[in-house]
């Protein structure tokens, strides 16, 4: 096993060998079994190492039979399984992880060193492979930064998994796992007395999914399990009002500093309650009214449950398809006006790898420019000043005036009617103002469930990126 530094290795190139026929393809390199690698990753800003923790099975591999070889382009990093025999590609994944995140932290700027446990899944090899890790550069190429002999013999993989003993219900059934998109929701903060509660917010949430275009006309294409995981407490951390609690997989807001980031940082619990079900993706439901929730690529999404007031219940809904949006399909926000964590996420003058995100907006590199008509303009003028001053306008208002909430209300008003009368609704462009910067970053809708707090469906370029992702696991 060998480990680099970042960025220090030439781009490897991935040289595909001849197609096998479809399913054939899976039975001549692998077992149907799921192979879960474990690791540490530690560093700093511009730092990182990984180091093997353990490797286990997780029962039946439900992903696609056919969708092997990752196509998508996607994430920060990438997982590939090489034939050791015939130095052959035998599958791959783009993902993205909270290291990589708190990399663009202050802290991590400040030099603080912090680990992660991380974790890569894969069918089980029938021979012995070649595991690599790759990462990004500056330039958006994948370099390697870690390899490693997979042996199906080893006594070193862990067999005998013991399972937690908690009830599994399968909320959406549309087909067999290796043809669907699986997805597995969790509870955290749910005592035994809440699991109630828990099923009830599991079917809300999916049929909140499945409103939402294009989820919506893709609907058979997935299933969908609730794993009652069990808590000593309801509720869960949240640190900055020194509350916490004693849950079973440790979710928390403040992560990185951002009261609402909900995040947890016990990989391992979330991979075992996770197995209990066949999975592709993971959602973590937290028992908690407080606007909060996140959301990785090929990692897992969170979104709290329920509203404060009456008023604000729908807000959940928003952020619960919005997380999944950075979780399955790789978006990025499109937002730029909110508070966030990072100081660097999308490094100026760099092209980023999210679908929905450019920094090259003319029409001959703009990477969405096959869904703009030729009589829109690149960039696209959208009214930003107005935008602006809608949304700047809120942060100018006493928050112990009497009228405070009610103007607060007629805020989000006049934003909303802005963007829902928007000359430009329904047109695909290049709109500045996106990926938390106001300027040199461009969205291709003037609104879209990935830039506004609202119930609105994903854009065509969104749109895409979620198809593309349910074909690869259900085709």
């Amino acid at each position: 096993m060998t480990k680099s530094g970042l960025f220090v290795l030439a781009v490897v190139s991935i040289a595909f060998a001849a197609p096998l026929c479809a399913q054939d393809a899976f039975t001549a390199s692998f077992m149907d079994e799921t192979l879960r690698f474990d690791i540490v990753h530690t560093g700093t800003k511009g730092a990182e190492q990984i180091s093997l923790d353990k490797l286990c099975t997780e029962g039946a591999w439900p992903g696609s039979l056919t969708g092997l070889i990752d196509s998508l382009n996607l994430g920060e990093y990438q997982c590939r399984l090489i034939d050791a025999e015939k130095d052959r590609l035998i599958y791959s994944r783009g993902f993205s992880t909270i290291f990589n995140e708190w990399q663009t932290t202050d802290e991590a700027a400040h030099g603080a060193q912090r680990a992660f446990h991380e974790s890569v899944r894969f069918p089980l090899p029938l021979k012995k492979a070649r595991l690599e890790l790759y990462r990004r550069n500056k330039h958006m190429e994948f370099g390697k930064i870690f390899t490693t002999v997979i042996d199906p013999a080893s006594v070193d993989i862990i067999r005998d998994t013991k399972m937690p003993n908690v009830p599994v219900t399968q909320i959406l059934h549309s087909g067999a796992p290796h043809e669907k998109v699986d997805i597995v929701l969790l509870g955290d903060g749910y005592t035994k007395k809440d699991m109630k509660k828990f099923f009830a917010d599991a079917r809300h949430y999916t049929d909140q999914l499945f409103s939402t275009q294009p989820f919506r006309s893709r609907k058979n294409d997935f299933n969908i399990w609730a794993v009652s995981v069990p808590s000593d407490e309801s509720g869960i951390d949240q640190p900055d009002k020194n509350i916490w609690k004693r849950t079973a997989l440790g979710t928390s807001y403040n992560t990185f500093g951002s009261a609402r980031y909900v995040l947890t940082m016990n990989n391992d619990a979330v991979r075992q309650y996770a197995a209990l079900a066949p999975y592709d993706f993971v959602i973590v439901l937290v028992n908690t009214p407080r606007y909060g929730g996140g959301g990785i690529f090929q990692l897992y999404a969170t979104c709290f449950t329920g509203g404060e007031t009456r008023e604000t219940a729908w807000h959940s809904d928003y952020v619960f398809v919005h997380e999944f949006g950075h979780c399955f399909g790789g978006l990025g926000d499109e937002y730029y006006t909110s508070d966030v964590p990072y100081t660097d996420f999308l490094p100026a003058g760099v092209e980023p790898w999210e679908p929905n995100v450019a920094a090259i907006a003319d029409r001959e590199h703009l990477k969405w420019r096959d869904l703009v008509s030729a009589s829109t303009p690149l960039p696209t003028p959208w009214q930003k000043a107005v935008f602006d001053s809608l949304t700047a306008a809120p942060r100018s208002f006493q928050k112990n005036a009497a009228d405070y909430n009610e103007k607060r209300r007629a805020a989000a008003d006049a934003l909303s009617q802005f963007l829902d009368r928007h000359p430009l609704n329904n047109i695909v462009g290049a709109f500045e103002g996106a990926g938390y910067k106001s300027n040199g970053l461009y969205r291709p809708a003037v609104n879209c469930r990935m830039f506004s707090k609202s119930l609105i469906d994903f854009d065509p370029v969104c749109s895409r990126a979620i198809n593309r992702m349910i074909d690869l696991y259900s085709k």
